[in-house]
């Protein structure tokens, strides 16, 4: 087995891992909120087939970010709606930055070896949920940072923003599709500015050197 598919066999248990505690994270806030809608259809599991969004993982396997099933949440349920799927959004990414914090540590102390299988896993596992933590800490449409932006602006522009967040999905396919197909890296253009010095901080921050 050659180096590239041996690391591309080893992203998918990585990718299991981030995506099945971000969305269990989602689920169990929102639980500790008061709202059971996540435990009621089956989320509050750690087996990942719960969670898997096929495409999602997908863009996971072959790049940066990724995304999983959402949760189902009520935010009726919360005695303060917006505050409440603000939370449960947030605990998301927070998982992902737990999980990097894990890894990159593991790394920064030697514990799994610098040359053995273990620390490669764990550097991939570390730059993957670095990716989906950013990625969906930014505040578009449906990802988690659109659900913080929108507790943290005025009562009286949060409709303008929903309206405009709207046409968001379709221009993200739009953008994913021109640069699978078309070979047009407009998302990559967009994205690298974020994603890069993030990758950068969390290494120097969790891992050093």
């Amino acid at each position: 087995m050659d180096k590239s598919t041996l690391l591309m066999l080893m992203r998918v248990p990585a990718i299991l891992l981030a995506l099945t505690i971000h969305e269990l994270s989602h689920g169990y806030v929102a639980r500790l909120l008061g709202d059971d809608t996540a435990e009621r259809n089956g989320r509050l599991t750690l087996n990942p087939l719960a969670h898997l969004d096929p495409f999602g993982a997908l863009m996971l396997l072959f790049g940066p970010f990724g995304w999983a099933k959402p949760v189902p949440v009520n935010p009726l349920n919360f005695k303060r709606p917006v505050e409440g799927m603000a939370l449960v959004a947030g605990a998301g990414p927070l998982s992902n930055i737990v999980l990097a914090a894990c890894a990159g540590l593991l790394l920064r102390f030697g514990i799994a070896g610098a040359s053995s299988m273990a620390a490669v896993f764990l550097y991939i596992l570390f730059m993957i949920n670095i990716g989906i933590a950013v990625f969906n800490l930014l505040p578009v449409y449906p990802l988690d940072g659109s659900r913080i932006f929108l507790a943290l602006i005025k009562a009286e522009h949060r409709i303008r923003y929903i309206q405009i967040m709207k046409v968001a999905p379709k221009i993200f396919l739009g953008l994913i599709l021109a640069e699978w197909i078309l070979n047009i890296p407009l998302l990559s253009y967009i994205l690298n500015p974020i994603f890069t010095p993030a990758f950068k901080l969390a290494t120097a921050v969790f891992i050093g050197g």
